[in-house]
């Protein structure tokens, strides 16, 4: 980079890059995580139900004595687990470069920062399986996943509704690092977030119990 930059500078002029940071790096992983990470989660278990519904694998295992309960909370889980080694997977990679390349360099609050990106992908799977028993569709699931982001988005326009906003959860990791943003101002995002993870997978057995495949 050096030598790119010095066959580009002309006489008299000089560049400074910034020295890179610990900081700069964790910057990079919860973007990539929480943008990345959770848009191809998403599109990933879109089809968590309509596929099988689709090809009547699901439908078949249901006559034999299956308990859609067990459906809803067996995906539930399969995802929940997917998600958990995946983050713990990127954020193991990403520790052992981070204290390898600034072993001098210490971040605030990184244990609870990645757990709020934990739960917020909890959060959101919760939501993509109740929507996919709702729609029984991948992109009645895409949609209905995308709108309830678009309205915890909304929602966290208001000052008092932000600290009990799920989305907060993910929002202010930044801030969490940096240690800007106390680790108390976000209690109420993941009680509330817990507490909706838990109600829309009761949703979804309760709907899917009843619901006429």
């Amino acid at each position: 980079m050096p030598e790119i930059l010095g066959s580009l500078v002309a006489d008299g002029i000089t560049i400074t890059m910034p020295k890179a940071t610990a900081y700069d790096a964790w910057t990079q992983f919860f973007k990539n995580a929480t943008q990345m990470g959770l848009i191809l989660t998403v599109i990933l278990f879109s089809g968590v139900l309509s596929s099988e519904l689709s090809r009547g694998t699901l439908v078949i295992l249901l006559t034999k004595g299956l308990s859609r309960t067990a459906v809803i909370l067996a995906k539930y889980t399969c995802m929940a687990l997917l998600w958990t080694a995946s983050i713990a997977l990127c954020f193991g990679l990403t520790y052992v470069y981070t204290h390898y390349l600034f072993p001098a360099d210490k971040v605030s609050n990184l244990p609870f920062s990645v757990f709020c990106l934990w739960l917020f992908g909890m959060f959101l799977l919760a939501v993509l399986l109740l929507s996919a028993v709702l729609t029984k569709s991948s992109y009645g699931c895409l949609l209905l996943t995308g709108a309830a982001v678009v309205a915890c988005l909304l929602v966290n326009i208001i000052p008092a509704a932000h600290r009990y906003n799920p989305i907060s959860l993910v929002t202010d990791e930044l801030g969490l690092i940096k240690n800007t943003i106390a680790v108390s101002s976000l209690f109420g995002a993941v009680f509330i977030a817990f507490l909706l993870a838990l109600l829309f997978v009761s949703l979804a057995v309760l709907i899917f119990r009843k619901k006429q495949l």
